[in-house]
C-alpha cells in the first residue's frame, strides 16, 4: 500500500480500515482495549508519510472498515474524521523507526511494571525474546519506561530518547504500551510477546 494520490489513498484507507478493525477486535477480546481505550495505525505511504489511524472515541471491539482516519506525517487528519489524540505519536514512531504499523494498548501488567520499574524493565535469557527478532534467548534487553504526558510532542521526545536497540516497544507509565513492527501482523505478534514478558515480570518471574 503506497498510495500518494487522493483516489489511491481512499482505496488504501478502506483496505487499512478492514485490517485495523480486525486487529482491534482481537486486542479487545484479550481485554487490552477496554471501553474506547487504545489505538492502532498502519502506514499507507512514506513520501509523503500517510497513516491510517483508528478514529477517536470508538469501541475497539466494534470497529468497522470506516472507523479510521487518514493522517499526515504529523498525525493531523487529512480529510474527514477525527483520529485518536495520540495519532501524532504514531506518526513519530513511524518516522523514527521505519515501522509500518503501531499498536497502543492499555494492559494491567504494563501499568504495574511501569510503576514498579520506572527506570526500565530488564529481561534476560528468555525464549520469548526471540519473538522480538533476537536470534537466540541468550540476550539481555531492557523495555524502556517513560513518563506520561498529554502533550504528544513532549511524549514523542521522551520516546525518542528512550529508544533501545532490540526492543521495539516502550511503556508509558500509568498508561500502556506502544509496540511497532513492519506490518500489522508483526506489530501484533510483538505486542503479544511484550505483554507476555510484562505479565511474567509482574508475577515475579
Amino acid at each position: 500500500m503506497t498510495g500518494t494520490t487522493p483516489a489511491t489513498d481512499a482505496l488504501d484507507l478502506a483496505e487499512a480500515g478492514s485490517v485495523l478493525a480486525a486487529e482491534a477486535a482481537r486486542f479487545a477480546a484479550l481485554g487490552w482495549m477496554r471501553g474506547t481505550s487504545g489505538n492502532l495505525s498502519l502506514v499507507l505511504s512514506r513520501d509523503p508519510l500517510r497513516l491510517a489511524v483508528t478514529a477517536s472515541g470508538r469501541d475497539k471491539g466494534e470497529l468497522t472498515a470506516s472507523d479510521v482516519v487518514l493522517t499526515d506525517g504529523e498525525g493531523a487528519a487529512v480529510g474527514p474524521g477525527r483520529p485518536s489524540a495520540e495519532a501524532a505519536l504514531h506518526a513519530r514512531v513511524a518516522r523514527l523507526t521505519g515501522a509500518g504499523a503501531v499498536v497502543h494498548v492499555h494492559t494491567v501488567a504494563s501499568v504495574v511494571m511501569g510503576r514498579r520499574s520506572p527506570e526500565g524493565i530488564p529481561f534476560e535469557g528468555l525464549e520469548m525474546l526471540k519473538g522480538l527478532g533476537h536470534p537466540t534467548h541468550e540476550v539481555a534487553v531492557t523495555l524502556p519506561v517513560i513518563a506520561n504526558s498529554q502533550d504528544m510532542t513532549e511524549l514523542g521526545d521522551r520516546l525518542e530518547a528512550a529508544l533501545t536497540p532490540g526492543m521495539p516497544a516502550v511503556v508509558v507509565a500509568g498508561h500502556g504500551i506502544y509496540v511497532w513492527g513492519a506490518d500489522p501482523r508483526e506489530a501484533r505478534h510483538r505486542a503479544e510477546v511484550v505483554e507476555w514478558l510484562l505479565e511474567l515480570a509482574a508475577a515475579g518471574g
